[in-house]
């Protein structure tokens, strides 16, 4: 049988090599301590799962949703995004509910993407970014993840170096991986250029409510004439733990949401009505959910930069997103990311995700995500102090690892 195009276009799934290691460990018996995949532990807010509960035995419920998302669900996002970034929204033309931003994501690339079309995306980057207009038929041309003023001439450079000419540039900030925030200045600055060379502005904005320190962060919708040239996307996965639930927002553009509802039409039903109902309710309820949500994750990165510090791994500190980007300690550096990360799940008994998953310009780097409770944060320290304490002798079993590469 001959292998299919798509899937020929996409690289091996690096996180499923740790997944594999990470499983094997487990069999074993081995406690291994799962800072790996983003994936929340806090629960659901109660008032949402009993909206959920209650919605859930009525009458029609069972039955096709709205593909683009019931009206109550638009509008609670639409009010949300008045009360947050002091945005006005149309919820009938400038806002699509989606099942989860990747989804979105790859539905938006769907739509707008033809044969060979250039886009540019962050290296390093949550792989959906780039994967999803690579499964469409596009080409990726890679870009600064820093939002520094570095980032407009590498942009200015891809731009005038790919033909054709690109038609998109994503970001995303609150950064998954990085944990890098973008200031209104630097969206500024993005949309300005965006309109000079007739781009699309794709924004990721999924980490809107998990920040520490500073001003909460800014969505790109906030600068005058944005609306012209971007889709942003949110979710609820990360702001109210309901990452299983796959409830998420496209808002923006009514010319691109239109494009991303076609596509849509033709896909999917939407999510199951219940779950929409459960989700207005979240938007339209009480924030103090969200604060208690920011406030574990702030206790779980102190403990994370602390501990691992003292173990003697230090931890740049991230201002917002649940994740640690994380340079490999010197002495390991030349394994590359999945070796070292294979390396922690065998010798420590601790999971992270492999920076070359988001992107070779990832592969010094590991991301660590803040989805266990900070004794076990603290346990995965005393673990890593064990493995470095021993990393001569470590090294030189793993040397023809390093060889290969």
């Amino acid at each position: 049988m001959t292998d299919f195009h798509r899937i020929k276009r996409l690289p091996p799934y690096v996180f499923e090599q740790v997944n594999r290691i990470k499983a094997a460990a487990r069999a074993n018996g081995a406690d291994i301590i799962d800072l790996g995949m983003g994936n929340p532990d806090l629960p659901a807010p109660r008032h949402v799962i009993e909206k959920l509960v209650e919605t859930a035995g009525k009458p029609r419920t069972d039955r096709y949703s709205a593909s683009k998302g019931i009206s109550g669900l638009r509008r609670a996002q639409a009010g949300y995004y008045e009360r947050r970034f002091g945005v006005k929204l149309d919820p009938e033309t400038q806002v699509v509910a989606t099942l989860g931003s990747k989804e979105g994501f790859a539905n938006m690339a769907q739509a707008i993407t033809g044969p060979g079309d250039v886009v540019l995306v962050p290296n390093p980057s949550y792989p959906i970014h780039a994967f999803g207009f690579l499964m469409a038929g596009g080409v990726i041309r890679s870009v600064p993840a820093e939002p520094t003023p570095a980032f407009f001439p590498a942009l200015e450079r891809a731009v005038v170096h790919s033909i054709p000419k690109p038609i998109a540039v994503v970001v995303c900030y609150p950064s998954n991986p990085t944990a890098y925030v973008a200031s209104l200045d630097f969206y500024k600055d993005l949309v300005a250029f965006a309109k000079k060379h007739e781009l699309i502005v794709l924004s990721d904005l999924a980490y809107a409510e998990v920040y520490f320190d500073g001003e909460p962060p800014p969505s790109v919708l906030q600068v005058p004439g944005a609306m012209d040239v971007t889709v942003e996307f949110t979710s609820m996965s990360k702001t109210y733990s309901m990452a299983g639930w796959r409830i998420g927002f496209a808002v923006g553009n009514e010319r691109l949401l239109a494009a991303l509802a076609r596509v849509k039409s033709y896909l999917d039903y939407g999510a199951y009505t219940p779950v929409q109902v459960a989700a207005t309710a979240a938007l339209n309820g009480p924030d103090d959910c969200i604060v208690e949500m920011r406030d574990t994750y702030r206790r779980r990165r102190d403990a994370l930069v602390e501990s691992f510090g003292r173990a003697g791994w230090p931890i740049p500190v991230p201002r917002a997103s649940m994740f640690a980007w994380v340079p490999i300690p010197e002495q390991f550096r030349s394994l590359g990311s999945l070796e070292f990360s294979k390396l922690l799940v065998e010798k420590a008994d601790v999971a992270v995700a492999p920076g070359i998953g988001f992107g070779e310009y990832g592969d010094d780097y590991v991301r660590i995500a803040l989805v266990e409770n900070e004794q076990r944060i603290r346990q995965a320290a005393r673990n890593i102090r064990r493995f470095l304490e021993t990393a001569d002798k470590t090294l030189h079993n793993v040397v023809p690892l390093a060889a290969r590469r």
